[in-house]
């Protein structure tokens, strides 16, 4: 016999009243469920994600399995086209494009995921800490985001790296610290429509504290914006080390990035264009798929697509 909990149970701003662990495990299930039936109505989303865990699968097994390393030059093989030793060809110092492109995906998720996670970890605080507590912790906070807007990114992640050096670590923590104001308003929106429900009223009741609070119920119920919006801001961070690496302040050479990659494959791209199409038709490729599995996830978080 199952025990009675009478829990309510909180999911997208809806409560659910259950009374046994059994309904609990049900109704988590049935959530999920309902997302991800939400999430496979949008094909290209599908696809999309099925492509991002082959870039990430290939990002680790890749630079293990290539019998190319990123340093190997070969004067004897420079410029040559795709053929059945090198599959992308070879760039001016004849090194294997395709080896090049591997490492180039795998610093470029590391970017991506470890800006966004920096992302997350500052917007969230400071948006649900805005507003939750409210008042002129809430004015003095926002008015911070607003000067964070108002700043041009591109230019304050040059500062930054110029300052902190270009390893891939200063290079990523640049990115998040210069674009977690968009991740803290809207952190903040969603902090602000549920802070007068019922459960979290009751909770005041039995004298949990305002960390407590925004830890344990306001941030989870903000889970499903913070996740569509991630899934832009990962493509956006690859994007914005990309065109550091295009003007020459990316990741130190001779490690690989796809806008360095690009940026020399242009200087040769009438002469052999192998050297900037693979690398820009796969970088394309993956912001589109970012973009398509946000766009999935988003349908999976609004009700109006049941």
């Amino acid at each position: 016999m199952g025990q009675n909990y009478n829990v309510q149970l909180q999911k997208g701003g809806i409560q659910h009243v259950v009374n046994s662990q059994s309904e609990i495990e049900v109704k988590e299930r049935s959530y999920f469920g309902i997302l991800w039936g939400r999430f496979k109505k949008n094909k290209m989303a599908v696809i999309s994600l099925y492509f991002i865990i082959f870039l990430i699968v290939i990002a680790i097994v890749g630079p293990f399995v290539s019998p190319y390393h990123y340093t190997m030059m070969d004067y004897t093989a420079l410029y040559q086209t795709p053929n059945a030793k090198h599959w992308m060809g070879t760039d001016d110092g004849g090194r294997d494009l395709a080896t090049l492109i591997v490492y180039g995906l795998r610093n470029a998720l590391i970017v991506g995921f470890g800006a966004g996670l920096v992302q997350v970890c500052i917007g969230v605080l400071v948006g649900a800490v805005a507003g939750y507590i409210g008042g002129r912790v809430d004015n003095i906070l926002m008015r911070f985001v607003d000067i964070m807007f108002a700043l041009p990114s591109f230019l304050l992640n040059l500062v930054l790296v110029v300052v902190l050096g270009r390893s891939l670590f200063t290079i990523l923590l640049a990115i998040g610290l210069t674009s977690w104001a968009g991740m803290a308003r809207l952190v903040r929106g969603q902090v602000l429509a549920v802070k007068q429900l019922e459960y979290i009223e009751a909770a005041k009741a039995m004298g949990a504290s305002n960390l407590t609070i925004i830890l344990r119920y306001v941030i989870p119920n903000s889970i499903g914006p913070i996740a569509v919006a991630l899934s832009f801001n990962i493509p956006g961070a690859m994007m914005m080390e990309s065109g550091l690496s295009l003007i020459g302040l990316g990741v130190m050479p001779p490690m690989p990035s796809w806008g360095g990659l690009i940026s020399q494959g242009s200087k040769w791209m009438l002469s052999y264009p192998h050297m900037i199409l693979f690398p820009a038709g796969i970088f394309a490729l993956t912001i589109l798929a970012f973009t398509f599995f946000g766009d999935g996830l988003r349908d999976a978080f609004d009700p109006k697509t049941e």
